[in-house]
């Protein structure tokens, strides 16, 4: 069927490119468009209101449909930093809307044997480190991926998955879910999302076909958005206004060096304020600062390219524009290389070699090639270009937030927040590289310039409810932070569990962070044991997993007393080296083999006993 112009309200170039879309569209394709412009309606779909979009619906008209009985729907989280969790949270709110009973639950707290009665089932889950799942997603991850998985034929589903184009395994832990339902007989009825870090739109997207799927397989449901007036999920009543797609602009109260004299590294303690924000955050809780790039290397770029740093280029889905300069400095990515931006690149290039480059047999080429480059060497390396500042917005991602754990509490620091931060400085390629967020706070901002930032909270790592609970911390570097606010916060609770803190960098003198701190504590008796390793200090180098080994009868008396262990710092080695650490010290201490040590901590990671904050 043709839309005829005389018949509808489009001019004639609008209905000839609706006539040219929609032959070629799919019917799961419809369903999302469906949702996508009911949702666009209730929310005024852009940039600045994609979160409300997301929850919101039509208000009813007056011949609705009312659903015989309630519909259900099983919900499943896997999330690491709380991304996932927050958008589950939105979907569940979405679909009460519509009438549902809503199971929603982190995977591993959801009953497995409950599956193969989940008539509608929706995953939102990240990926983690090397392509792995996130910590709370890895026991229902195996468990699907085993032989005691159940047939699901009758059950339908969608996955979102979310990641960042800059790993290799992309979205990988989304994609085997994906795939794995199918397998077992499940049908998909919306298609998989993958998000990259500016995922916001993305998932509201996501959110609308699931709702359209939903409306169209059940013809006894409400139409969408039928149940009455507009809905925003419950949980954000009283909350403040400001968030990821809306940040605080803070001012710096201080921004100190905890570094010593003569120290080759430099750490910084940023202070915040929150006055008039409203805006509130828990111990385990992080901050999001959104950071400009550096001036030189925008300038650098410009030049190379021989563009006007004024001419206006788009900054934003909704339309927004600003000059090319400010544009590359505020909004687009420009330090790291990812293989997207690289397969978009070859239609701008003349340099065959970058066609080669990006094609599937030469993928180790590629992943050396963009390891520690970043824009400017890609134009350098495969000019000419036909590239123009038009095509900036289509071929660069936006600058994401960086994430930093709080290193505060907020009873002991009302209307604060404050952050630790080292600053990343590195040498590849021929060129110097700075760390984007890192040099900013360290070299361009002073007490009393303001910093855009929003508070993301992380479930995932979380103090003891029980404040008589022992807690042991391990987090060297900057990881020990979030234990600064555990700390503060135990001391205003006047808690009387012991606790214990690993801690480790290279040298006692010029990089002890925090030291007078954790030494008030340890005479004050809010921090019961204090383990240090200064790798640089003694000739054989001693890391935290070390001092974790001497002590591990008493560590394992801990545990047995009902300890909960946190780890918080680098994901690739530290965290590895320090789970080592930990099943030895459980196999040899409990007399059991390396796999009863493994059950051990799975158990103590599905009690909540055994979290863990990597990046």
């Amino acid at each position: 069927m043709q839309l005829q112009v005389t018949n509808s309200p489009f001019t004639t170039e609008q209905a000839e490119l609706i006539n040219k879309l929609l032959p070629t569209l799919t019917e799961a394709q419809v369903n999302w468009l469906g949702g996508y412009l009911t949702f666009y309606r209730a929310g005024n779909f852009s940039a600045a209101s994609s979160e409300l979009a997301a929850s919101q619906v039509l208000e009813a008209p007056a011949a609705a449909v009312v659903p015989q009985g309630p519909r259900e729907a099983t919900i499943l989280f896997g999330s690491q930093t709380g991304n996932a969790q927050r958008l589950a949270g939105r979907l569940a709110d979405t679909l009460k809307s519509q009438g549902f009973e809503v199971t929603l639950s982190a995977m591993n707290k959801y009953k497995t044997n409950n599956l193969k009665k989940a008539g509608y089932l929706f995953i939102l889950v990240s990926t983690h480190g090397e392509g792995d799942p996130p910590d709370n997603a890895m026991t229902f991850y195996e468990f699907l991926h085993s032989k005691r998985a159940p047939k699901l034929d009758g059950t339908k589903f969608s996955v979102l998955a979310l990641g960042d184009t800059s790993y290799e395994f992309f979205c990988k832990t989304g994609q085997d879910f994906d795939t794995k339902l199918v397998e077992l007989g499940a049908e998909r009825i919306a298609e998989r999302v993958d998000c990259d870090v500016d995922f916001e739109e993305s998932a509201a997207g996501w959110i609308a076909a699931v709702n359209g799927a939903v409306s169209a397989a059940d013809t006894s449901a409400a139409p969408l958005g039928v149940p009455g007036a507009a809905s925003i999920p419950a949980s954000a009543a009283g909350e403040s206004e400001y968030s990821r797609t809306n940040p605080f602009m803070a001012e710096v109260l201080d921004n100190l060096n905890l570094n010593g004299r003569g120290s080759d590294r430099e750490t910084r303690h940023l202070e915040l304020s929150l006055e008039g924000s409203g805006l509130t955050y828990a111990p385990g809780d992080s901050v999001g600062v959104y950071p400009q790039n550096d001036p030189s290397l925008v300038d650098d770029i410009i030049s190379f390219m021989k563009w006007n740093p004024e001419e206006a280029v788009v900054t934003g889905k909704a339309g927004g524009t600003s000059s090319l300069h400010a544009a590359l400095l505020h909004h687009y990515e420009i330090t790291v290389l990812t293989k997207p931006l690289l397969e978009k690149a070859v239609a701008f290039s003349g340099s065959g070699k970058l066609a080669e480059l990006v094609k599937p047999e030469n993928k180790e080429d590629l992943r050396a090639y963009m390891d520690g480059r970043d824009l400017l060497d890609l134009l350098r390396d495969y000019s000419p270009w036909t590239l123009t500042t038009g095509d900036v917005a289509t071929l660069l991602r936006k600058l994401p937030p960086r994430l930093y754990s709080i290193a505060s509490s907020l009873n002991a620091h009302p209307e604060e927040v404050h952050l630790t931060i080292r600053k990343v400085e590195y040498e590849a390629h021929g060129r110097d590289r700075k760390g984007v967020c890192s040099v900013y706070t360290s070299e361009r901002i002073e007490p009393g310039d303001k910093l855009p930032i929003f508070i993301q909270q992380n479930p995932n790592f979380k103090p003891p409810v029980d404040p008589d609970t022992p807690v042991i911390m391990v987090g060297p570097g900057t990881g020990v932070a979030p234990y600064r606010a555990f700390l503060e916060d135990r001391e205003e609770q006047g808690a009387a569990g012991k606790t214990w803190l690993f801690y480790g960098d290279r040298h006692f003198v010029t990089d002890f962070l925090y030291q007078t701190d954790w030494q008030r504590m340890l005479k004050d008796g809010v921090l019961s044991k204090l383990d240090v390793a200064f790798s640089r200090d003694t000739d054989e180098k001693v890391y935290v997993q070390h001092r974790m080994l001497e002590h591990g009868e008493e560590l394992y008396k801990w545990l047995e007393n009902g300890a909960h262990v946190y780890v918080c710092g680098d994901e690739k080695h530290m965290a590895h080296d320090v789970q080592a650490a930990l099943l030895a010290i459980i196999g040899q201490y409990a007399g059991i083999s390396p796999e009863a040590a493994a059950a051990y901590l799975s158990e103590l990671q599905e009690q909540g006993r055994y979290q863990r904050d990597v990046y």
